[in-house]
């Protein structure tokens, strides 16, 4: 039976997954992860106004974490401008938990066990399943799929070590991390100028009212997350995580009543057995 902690994690996979079903009707990623931004900005400085500041010790991982984030927005952003990209994209969720255990291993010391490696294994392959089945993956999109994994991996260790010298204040040093989100209004605005950004609050406020509510479930699902790499494994957390995958499977049919083949419901259940495994 899974833990408290996992359980929780779990909840924020399907926030993660909710958060990218309510954005997946808005066709400008760029003007869609701003208004995203923004919500997670303003809610962000009033957390950071209101709490105690996390110990000293933590504040490098904090902007090498923000930095990073940034990063990841903007390559998520191009991501779905290339086809190949977008359909290989789940591959980086399947792959960066055993990213995540590899460095957890090398610079936290983490070491994990043989049933927790194998529920790892177990997602990270029933997620590059759901992702390659009927598809077909380019090199470079392959390539950049990865490179994208990496990038999460590279946050999660980075936000898992700096956690752990926050003197247990993982609300402050998420709400400190987040303060980085600023940086995706300056540069929309540097790139198509003000205007653009506020003239459709009135043409479109459905696709912003959008925006914003995935901002507010982003900053939750990805809170829950730094909050349980205080205690927990940062490969299993990690790989719990990436079970939003799954859940967006799930909403698919549920609600988008998209097809979904055998094969993909095996995989789901491969992922799931290993999530199984993580809480065993």
């Amino acid at each position: 039976m899974l833990s408290y902690t996992g359980g929780i994690v779990l909840f924020a996979a399907l926030l993660h997954a909710s958060w990218n079903a309510m954005l997946h009707g808005n066709r400008d990623r760029f003007f869609s992860m701003t208004w995203m931004s923004i919500a997670i900005g303003v809610v962000a400085t009033f957390v950071v106004l209101s709490m105690p500041s996390p110990a000293r010790a933590s504040w490098p991982y904090i902007a090498a974490s923000g930095l990073v984030h940034v990063f990841y927005n903007v390559s998520l952003v191009r991501s779905y401008r290339r086809n190949d990209l977008a359909l290989a994209y789940p591959i980086a969720r399947g792959s960066s938990p055993l990213l995540v255990t590899l460095g957890a291993a090398l610079f936290a010391h983490e070491a994990i066990g043989p049933l927790h490696g194998l529920g790892i294994v177990m997602i990270s392959g029933g997620i590059i399943a759901i992702a390659l089945q009927g598809r077909h993956v380019s090199r470079a999109g392959a390539l950049a799929a990865l490179t994208t994994g990496a990038t999460i991996a590279l946050y999660t260790v980075i936000d898992g070590i700096g956690v752990r010298l926050s003197d247990g204040q993982s609300l402050s040093y998420t709400a400190w991390m987040f303060l980085s989100y600023w940086a995706m209004p300056v540069l929309f605005v540097a790139r198509r100028g003000s205007a653009a950004l506020w003239t459709p609050v009135r043409a479109e406020p459905l696709s912003i009212a959008s925006s914003v509510a995935g901002g507010l479930v982003s900053i939750g699902a990805y809170g829950i997350v730094i909050w349980a790499l205080q205690s927990g494994a940062m490969g299993a957390v990690s790989a719990l995580r990436e079970t939003s995958v799954v859940f967006a499977v799930l909403i698919g049919r549920m609600f988008l009543r998209e097809a979904v083949s055998g094969t993909r419901w095996l995989a789901c259940v491969v992922v799931a057995a290993g999530a199984v495994c993580l809480g065993l």
